[in-house]
């Protein structure tokens, strides 16, 4: 499941939303701006930063971690001070926040970070104890539906959606993050199944529009890559003909199963050949 984006994709639609984790958020929540930054030298990719409105508000840090990684803290707190450092005069403060879905997800060995991880300015959420699903604010709510078990998720996301009609006026950009979600969380079902399950018609929703386009891409790079490899090959064999003449149909179905790539390097490698000998060795080799 592609949880990196669909947390990119909440956070985007409410910024608001990573406050309502907090203790003592800022006053100011609705002026914050959402965004992915990266630093250079060295490169680091922070997967959320709060940006203040203020010229010397607080920014906030934020990671979304569902894998086990054991320099998680040294990453985070390598990129996010690095960060602060380089632009020290845009800040008065900064703060970080990283989601787990549960505290088995946890870095274990985080001696060297304590000092961090229990001040003011780290906060650490897990999702399975944030209480239940559907008594949480909504965009709390969709995040905790990327981690309960498939045997419940329909259930609720059915519920999330109705109660998203009943109670949201933005109810349209949530139904299509719960649809989001479902369709990445069951990406073995048809559309048809999803939308059985779901009981709604997905060709409304956004989530169906992208993911139709998203597959469409991919058909369409596969037809290009399809289409380069067609052509290598005719170059290929036109080079090998004018050469030598014609070719064997066991050297020309060798040379239909090579990748494009391999394809390029016999293209430029043919020119050096004496013989078909030659061709033969090469082919074997490669």
């Amino acid at each position: 499941m592609k949880r990196d984006s669909i947390f990119y994709k909440i956070f985007q639609q409410f910024p608001p939303l990573l406050f309502q984790l907090l203790p003592n958020p800022p006053t100011n929540v609705v002026e914050y701006r959402f965004d992915s930054v990266a630093v250079k030298e060295p490169k680091f990719e922070i997967d959320g930063v709060f940006l203040p409105s203020d010229a010397d508000g607080v920014v906030f840090f934020c990671e979304a971690q569902f894998q086990r990684d054991e320099k998680l803290y040294e990453r985070v707190f390598a990129e996010s001070l690095l960060y602060f450092y380089r632009n020290r005069h845009r800040f008065s403060d900064w703060q970080a926040v990283i989601i787990y879905p549960s505290r088995t997800t946890e870095q274990k060995n985080f001696q060297p970070y304590r000092a961090l991880l229990n001040c003011d300015q780290v906060h650490r959420i897990y999702l399975n104890e944030l209480g239940n699903i559907r008594t949480l604010p909504i965009w709390v709510a969709l995040m905790v539906l990327t981690t309960i078990n498939e045997s419940q998720a329909p259930e609720e996301a059915r519920y999330l959606l109705q109660r998203t009609i009943t109670e949201q006026a933005s109810s349209q950009a949530i139904i299509d993050m719960i649809t989001t979600i479902m369709m990445y969380r069951f990406e073995q079902l048809s559309y048809k199944e999803v939308e059985i399950m779901l009981d709604i018609t997905l060709q409304e929703t956004r989530a169906y529009r992208e993911i139709k386009a998203e597959g469409r891409e991919e058909g369409l790079e596969q037809g290009r890559e399809l289409g380069r490899e067609e052509e290598a090959v005719n170059l290929v064999i036109r080079q090998l003909t004018k050469r030598f003449g014609s070719v064997s149909e066991d050297i020309n179905s060798s040379i239909l199963v090579l990748s494009l790539n391999t394809l390029e390097n016999l293209s430029e490698a043919l020119l050096d050949f004496r013989s078909l000998d030659d061709l033969q060795a090469w082919l074997v080799e490669h």
